[in-house]
């Protein structure tokens, strides 16, 4: 059976609840791992681009895979068309390769607690947006428990790295260079998690075929981009398989595997909620860090802890309630 995908404006309970927060919970845990899941298994020498252009075909195969078995392939190739799929999945792909190129050059040109604190506003636009698109409100509490979810990110970013320098001293070249691209990408993040619910819960676009239609974008995106890009150089003198290894496989499977989770949570319970995950990944990862690395979690990490449970549990205990017209 196809997932039922519920209503902007409607609050996920009973089958669908606990649907969402198994995905929720399995997204968490491969945001999670991933990052040690790659360094383990992912050589040094390994193209970059090579193992982005490989998860996207992955996605892209177990998206298929999955359409077939819940039986919408079939109906999907009736009912598909070149201009839908362009408004549901192209826009959003176009504007997630614009973000990232923005976060890069913010990075070069911003320390990592600026750069940290900025790029964390995403959460609040992801909030806005669905707001302005879909109309899907917040109880105060619920705009609150952000605010905590943004103070807790921040807190986890900066235990993740608060070393880096910014490379320049020019107040100009840090407005124009660092803070507007990383102010702006955030605005666009939030822009297309909520065009993505959007297709997703009122187009009743498939999170499957988004999938499919993102990552044949972004790997055209990308290709294009090798024309010019030093990966682009690499390839060309060393092959596209470069330091791979059959583990290798390993990191860039799990990842396509978070894709197609991220489509399904978008799907179900909307960007905001994803913002939660992302952020509680945070925490895994430094759980796991101290399981298998011995690396004990960070003080920013013992504070950020609390936050997120109580902004979580605020999140879910404290929805935006619609009242009712006096008669």
């Amino acid at each position: 059976m196809v997932a039922t995908k519920p209503n902007a404006s409607t609050p996920i309970t009973g089958k669908m609840s606990q649907r969402v927060w198994f995905y929720s919970i399995l997204l968490t845990l491969q945001y999670g791992a991933q990052p040690l899941i790659s360094k383990r298994f992912t050589r040094r020498e390994v193209i970059v681009t090579t193992s982005v252009l490989i998860c996207e075909i992955a996605k892209v195969v177990c998206a298929i895979i999955l359409m077939a078995k819940d039986g919408s392939i079939k109906r999907l190739a009736k009912e598909w068309t070149l201009m839908r799929s362009l408004t549901a999945s192209g826009l959003p792909a176009a504007i997630y390769a614009l973000q990232n190129s923005l976060l890069q050059i913010s990075y070069r040109n911003l320390d990592s607690l600026t750069f940290s604190m900025l790029n964390q506003t995403k959460i609040i636009f992801t909030a806005l947006f669905t707001y302005i698109i879909l109309r899907q409100r917040q109880s105060i509490q619920q705009i609150g428990a952000l605010f905590l979810l943004i103070m807790a990110a921040v807190l986890l970013s900066i235990g993740e790295g608060s070393s880096k320098a910014s490379s320049t001293d020019d107040p100009e070249q840090i407005l124009f260079y660092g803070i507007v691209p990383v102010l702006v990408a955030s605005v666009l993040s939030g822009l297309a998690s909520a065009l993505c619910q959007w297709a997703s819960q009122v187009k009743k676009h498939s999170s499957y075929l988004m999938t499919v239609e993102m990552s044949i974008v972004g790997s055209l995106c990308l290709l294009a981009s090798t024309s010019k890009s030093p990966d682009g150089e690499a390839i060309r003198r060393h092959g596209f398989f470069y330091g791979w290894t059959p583990l290798t496989l390993i990191p860039v499977v799990a990842n396509a595997v978070g894709g197609i989770l991220v489509g399904l949570v978008t799907s179900l319970a909307g960007g905001v909620r994803k913002g939660f995950v992302i952020v509680s990944a945070l925490l895994v990862t430094a759980m796991l860090q101290f399981l298998f690395e011995g690396k004990p979690p960070s003080v920013y990490c013992l504070v950020a802890l609390p936050l997120v449970i109580s902004s979580i549990s605020i999140y879910q205990k404290y929805p935006y309630k619609v009242k009712k017209k006096e008669a």
